[in-house]
């Protein structure tokens, strides 16, 4: 009598090479050199201390007015430019566009009495002229994103100089609402949760407790991207594009005691961006004062930055031209993927002055 065996009774069928790749990948993580970021040709325009003013010259120039980014006190602005083909700011130059970057760099022990009004007025101020007198351009286009985007507006809101545009993209405005813990917001709204202290001891705050502050605000989701990399791991692309983000993650860089200071004291505790009480550079940081045309970005899937914080700036501007608009995308998936570029071009393109 013949005996019919199945193997799949005894074993389930496994996609062997798709698990083999799986571990393959993971092993490259653990053994192989870091990916290199930045990949956009750039030269330097300007330095100031620690930071400095890149410019990307655009493939081939197709509108008069440039794009000046600025970028979060908290995280490295390579994020921008990540990997080619989806860099944010490569797309962009490919698109047409002369493309400046204000890199703040990393500020050392003698920087800790550096403040947001220094930041803004004697960092980003001058670096915005020095854009504007290279390009040849008469206007300029202002595009901040996340934290980036919260001192462009405020730059924004005392500048002398011609802003035709301004972009910001996950954009805390009004910090009456929060995402963390309770006790957190409690805490720093109360008082009972004071920072002087710790300030005056370290100087600034280091980059280890910068990356643990978003570890709480974004957990448990912080800790997700570890599970779908197992999952996922056989996957070359989704491989290269999280250890291109995981490296960002944890390059954090150290926040200047001064600004810390006056963020976590005007900002998460007074709120007086939206209530125009913020002075930089003897000048009162009221919204009402930016006549630029508007466009704002919030994302859907963002844990950071809530939409409600974003919002707001729509009604504290006295802009003719304004835009919102919410993306099915996270807080840092936006430049990641370089989605943003497209977003920017789509609003921008028309209020740049295309070149004949």
């Amino acid at each position: 009598m013949a005996v019919n065996k199945s193997e799949n009774t005894i074993m389930p069928n496994l996609a062997y090479e798709r698990e083999l790749n799986r571990w393959r990948n993971v092993l490259k993580i653990f053994t192989e050199p870091e990916p290199k970021m930045g990949h956009t040709p750039r030269v330097e325009v300007w330095r100031k201390n620690k930071s400095v003013l890149w410019h990307y010259p655009a493939k081939q120039r197709k509108f008069e007015i440039p794009l000046f980014f600025v970028y979060s006190l908290f995280n490295k602005p390579y994020i921008l430019d990540v990997s080619p083909k989806t860099s944010v700011i490569e797309g962009l130059t490919n698109l047409g566009y002369e493309v400046y970057l204000l890199d703040w760099g990393t500020p050392g022990y003698e920087d800790k009495k550096i403040g947001l009004d220094t930041y803004i007025d004697k960092y980003l101020r001058t670096a915005v002229k020095r854009a504007i007198r290279h390009s040849g351009a008469e206007e300029i286009t202002l595009v901040g994103y996340c934290l980036g985007g919260t001192i462009a507006s405020i730059y924004a809101s005392v500048a002398d100089e011609p802003i035709k545009n301004l972009i910001v993209a996950t954009v805390p405005i009004d910090f009456s609402a929060f995402i963390g813990p309770d006790k957190w917001a409690e805490g720093m709204r109360n008082g009972d949760l004071n920072i002087e202290h710790f300030i005056d001891v370290y100087g600034n705050i280091p980059p280890k407790f910068v990356e643990g502050m978003f570890r709480a605000i974004g957990a448990p989701i912080y800790f997700t991207n570890y599970t779908m990399l197992l999952h996922r791991a056989h996957d070359h692309r989704y491989v290269d594009k999280w250890r291109r983000m995981n490296k960002w993650t944890l390059d954090q860089v150290p926040f200047a005691g001064e600004a810390y200071r006056q963020l976590s004291t005007d900002l998460f505790k007074d709120n007086k961006l939206v209530k125009g009480e913020i002075v930089i550079g003897n000048k009162q940081a009221d919204l009402k004062n930016i006549k630029a045309n508007l466009f704002v970005i919030s994302g859907s899937r963002d844990n950071l930055i809530l939409e409600e914080q974003s919002k707001p700036i729509m009604d504290l501007v006295s802009s003719e031209d304004k835009t919102y608009i919410v993306v099915e995308t996270g807080h840092v998936g936006l430049a990641l993927s370089g989605l943003f570029a497209k977003i920017v071009d789509q609003w921008a393109a028309s209020r740049s002055e295309p070149l004949n």
